[in-house]
């Protein structure tokens, strides 16, 4: 007995029209119409579509060219992805990584199975999506396509979910202290990189923050940065130890400017921890040496820059002071704008004479909104600071040759309509007081 294609030992071949039983009619709304010669043991044994179409439960069969016809309509951007679908249920072995070639066919090639029924090869496709890397713009479509494709497709989707709690406080915690660790300059690249995925994961943008702060991780950030402050603070004390001895050696000096970096950091982080206290604290007792260090120690190449990574610290711990958020006594403050002022006003004026030579040199060339936070703060811890001491302050900024920075004149007009004003207004004061009407 002569065997049929089915029955031979010789595999079925997709197109072979001497041994097809059925036509796949493959169809778009622009025109596109191909004829694809198939075997309906195969289609019925590896496609749920073609079985329920080539069934007797179907209502009606076409015939075309004396063979079932099984008509499938399709948008032409999936057009080639239905004959490769066709193609692979032929494909007697695994598919392999070369037959899906790319994420993106592999994605539209499952979209396909996945429409036909075709289990093994939404498998294949799955497991594939699943283990290679995905570009930012083929992560954006498998989120528009693989939700709606339901259970068989979702361990392609684990790499996108949300992870607990837990696992973000412990990788958050590990970030941290390498970031505040201060390790060698050979692995700046990667201190720099946790900085900015820490800072972004604190942040809120389009979306609410990846964690939210409790104690522990406060009081665990709050000791790493002090820890950073401390190494600072003992640089600082040694590089004033050099100037002494009219040496600082390179290595320090580049060190100073590496933790400037990391103080700058850490201030936007611990000011979204809402621990910014013990910060201010000490970059409030160490001013004075800093200041010294910045001025008399660092090489005159790197001095101007130097001494703007200094103020970009600075900024973050006066604006704490003046607008209340740290709390500290009046002699703090005073000592805060006597210090500060005269050291700001000669960076500024310094900047703003860097020839055009240097006008490609962005570390000279600080946005504009530093020098308005840095103005902001000065007027605001000025005004909370005792009326003569104002007046004082006010005075010799009048006659300094730099008024221009910061400009004072919103605490002058506060201090000449408060000090106007003052005997009137604490004399109704007195009027309305039980204690002078004798009561």
């Amino acid at each position: 007995m002569e065997l049929s294609h089915n029955e031979s030992s010789t595999p079925s071949r997709i197109g072979d029209r001497s041994t097809s039983d059925v036509v796949v009619r493959i169809r778009t709304q622009e025109g596109r119409d191909d004829w694809i010669y198939c075997h309906s043991d195969i289609l019925v044994k590896k496609s749920k579509y073609f079985a329920d179409r080539l069934s007797d439960n179907w209502p009606t069969c076409q015939i075309l060219d004396s063979r079932n016809c099984v008509e499938v309509y399709c948008e032409e951007c999936d057009f080639d992805h239905h004959i490769t679908v066709l193609r692979l249920l032929y494909v007697t072995s695994d598919v392999s990584v070369t037959e899906l070639s790319s994420v993106k066919n592999a994605l539209r090639t499952l979209r396909v199975a996945v429409e036909l029924g075709c289990p093994q090869i939404v498998a294949t496709c799955v497991g594939y999506l699943e283990a290679v890397p995905w570009e930012e713009s083929e992560e954006e479509e498998i989120l528009k396509i693989i939700p709606g494709m339901g259970s068989q497709a979702e361990p392609i989707l684990a790499r996108l979910q949300p992870v607990n709690a837990l696992a973000v406080v412990r990788i958050f915690l590990a970030a941290i202290r390498f970031a505040t660790s201060s390790p060698p300059s050979s692995m700046n690249d990667l201190k720099t990189s946790a900085q900015e995925q820490l800072e972004y994961m604190l942040t809120e943008d389009d979306d609410a923050p990846l964690l939210t702060a409790d104690d522990e991780i406060k009081l665990e950030a709050r000791q790493c940065v002090n820890r950073l402050l401390a190494r600072f603070v003992n640089l600082v004390d040694t590089l004033l130890g050099d100037l002494h001895n009219s040496v600082a050696e390179a290595g320090k000096i580049e060190l100073f400017q590496s933790h400037l970096a990391d103080l700058s950091w850490a201030s936007q982080i611990v000011t979204k921890l809402e621990t910014l206290s013990d910060f201010v604290y000490t970059w409030v007792e160490t001013s004075v040496n800093i200041v010294k260090v910045a001025e008399r120690v660092c090489p005159e190449s790197s001095l101007t820059g130097t001494k703007l990574k200094v103020l970009e610290v600075t900024v973050k711990v006066l604006e704490a002071i003046g607008y209340g958020t740290v709390i500290l006594p009046t002699t703090k403050r005073l000592h805060m704008i006597k210090v500060w002022l005269p050291f700001v006003r000669f960076v500024k004026s310094a900047v703003d004479s860097v020839g055009s030579d240097e006008e490609n040199d962005l570390t000279l060339k600080p946005d504009g909104e530093l020098w308005q936070s840095m103005e902001s703060a000065f007027v605001s811890i000025i005004l909370t600071l005792p009326s003569s001491e104002q007046a004082g302050i006010l005075t010799e900024w009048l006659e300094n040759k730099h008024i221009r920075y910061p400009d004072l004149t919103e605490a002058f007009e506060v201090w000449c309509y408060r000090s106007k004003v003052a005997k009137r207004r604490l004399a109704l004061l007195d009027g309305n007081n039980p204690t002078t009407n004798g009561i």
